[in-house]
């Protein structure tokens, strides 16, 4: 298990461009999915992302009228588009990199209607056997580069 990965208090500026962030996030997800089921894996790998690395978003935003706009991504978030394969060698380089995040949406989330048979169909089943909709990566620049290459956005 990795440590933390995440933004310190001191180091979220939001008056900074998000390339000067120290931490990078993308999204991959499956080009060869239909639009919808797309950004449903995205979505889901975000909200995982966002709920597990602290500093991710930012404050939220109040309007003239007082309305709250709850935090976006500060630093940014990258979504881009691979092939299956690459999508299971970017897991498996994500998942030993040293200082990296990663989220990730198994086929079998959208294939199962009922949260615990989707709990049962991935504890059956290898890492290197589950076909992935979308990852998740969150980490050094450098490194976050390194794994998913040049990638195009989706």
């Amino acid at each position: 298990m990795h440590d933390i990965v995440g933004f310190l208090p001191e180091e979220i500026d939001t008056g900074a461009p998000t390339r000067q962030a120290r931490l990078k996030w993308v999204v991959v997800v499956d080009e060869s999915l239909p639009a919808g089921i797309a950004a449903n894996a995205a979505i889901c790998t975000a909200a995982a992302t966002a709920t597990r690395v602290p500093g991710l978003l930012g404050p939220d935003a109040v309007d003239a009228e007082d309305s709250i706009h709850p935090g976006l991504p500060w630093a940014g978030v990258s979504v881009l588009r691979a092939s299956p394969e690459q999508l299971g060698g970017i897991r498996s380089k994500a998942q030993v990199a040293e200082g990296v995040f990663v989220a990730d949406m198994p086929a079998a989330a959208q294939l199962t209607r009922v949260y615990d048979e989707y709990l049962q169909t991935v504890a059956e089943a290898p890492s290197g056997d589950l076909p992935y909709y979308a990852i998740s990566v969150v980490g050094p620049r450098n490194r976050v580069d390194r794994i998913v290459g040049r990638l195009a956005l989706l």
